[in-house]
């Protein structure tokens, strides 16, 4: 087993390493460069040249990449001239609002999928197996800038229950009042995936010689659920989990701008729009970070709940 985290780790650490270069090169990819990217088509060469020095574009590309990680490591990600403020603050700002979207989003899909899933498995051959079935590929299908529109109109034109947008700033409760929207609207389509992919996993458990002697022992349909088919069914589960950290955040850039939730998705918008490179490149490299992070994670669980593993 120590063996195989230590592969893992290598790989992660591998991927990091090329994750990090492969942003560097991009920004220097830049037509006319990052200076130019910063000040506009129009910037004369003297501009252009004095703020190559600043950033000390002017050195060598090696140099360059040895600063580049330097920087990287000391947690200085640049600095946004279109915003005139430092990436790390920058980004500091935001942050904790994309964390608390996708975590609820990420944790309402996992429970919703796990029930779900369990109640397709169980009732693969019959009418209920089949509409949940439809359900899904519905809510998978759909938008997620239709699905919030959507609830916008039920739950805060029709009904008045919720707001429609922003962030709150009177205490905790306005904020959850606030979040209960966006996270719904990302957590829809997302549990419609997990859930599917779930239930055909908790089918096959279902049809297991192991399912039908726990029957004939006489133990309940519940405990059968949730003691057998949810641990042996779970573990391709938690890989997917893993593997579905970028697309939430990618998910979250639209749901953030239809709800108008100043996050990290919608800086990636307008950083994007206004050509801010320094704070785009920053945020891939987080975004890549965690996509890295949450397939380590998720492979590590699956050691753990693969007791094959163990005795390797």
């Amino acid at each position: 087993m120590w063996a195989m985290i230590v592969r893992r780790l290598s790989v992660s650490v591998v991927s990091l390493i090329l994750l990090v270069t492969l942003v560097f090169f991009m920004i220097h990819a830049t037509p006319g460069g990052p200076a130019y990217s910063i000040l506009g088509s129009h910037a004369s060469p003297q501009a252009v040249a004095a703020l190559n020095r600043q950033m000390g574009l002017d050195r060598p590309l090696s140099v360059q990449y040895g600063i580049w990680w330097i920087h990287l490591l000391e947690g200085r990600l640049g600095y946004s001239y279109i915003q005139h403020v430092g990436v790390s603050h920058l980004i500091g700002t935001y942050l904790d609002r994309t964390l608390a979207l996708d975590l609820g989003a990420l944790s309402l899909s996992i429970l919703i999928s796990l029930v779900v899933g369990l109640v397709q498995g169980y009732w693969a051959e019959r009418l209920g197996g089949r509409v949940i079935g439809f359900l899904q590929i519905v809510f998978y299908a759909m938008p997620v800038f239709f699905t919030g529109i959507l609830l916008i109109y039920v739950f805060s034109i029709r009904l008045n229950w919720l707001p429609p947008g922003g962030i709150g700033h009177h205490g905790w409760g306005a904020r959850l009042r606030h979040l209960a929207l966006p996270v719904l609207t990302l957590a829809l389509p997302v549990s419609a995936g997990f859930s599917r992919y779930f239930g055909h996993q908790a089918r096959e458990e279902y049809r297991q010689d192991y399912v039908r002697t726990a029957r004939a022992r006489g133990l309940s349909e519940w405990r059968i659920a949730t003691r057998h088919v949810l641990r042996n069914a779970v573990r391709p589960f938690v890989t997917l989990v893993g593997m579905m950290i970028p697309v939430l955040f990618v998910g979250g850039v639209l749901t953030e701008s239809v709800f108008n939730y100043p996050g990290l998705g919608w800086l990636l918008w307008r950083s994007a729009l206004d050509q801010d490179y320094p704070t785009l490149s920053a945020i891939t490299l987080l975004i890549g970070v965690l996509t890295i992070l949450g397939n380590l994670i998720a492979d590590l669980l699956n050691s753990i709940l693969d007791v094959r593993v163990r005795y390797e």
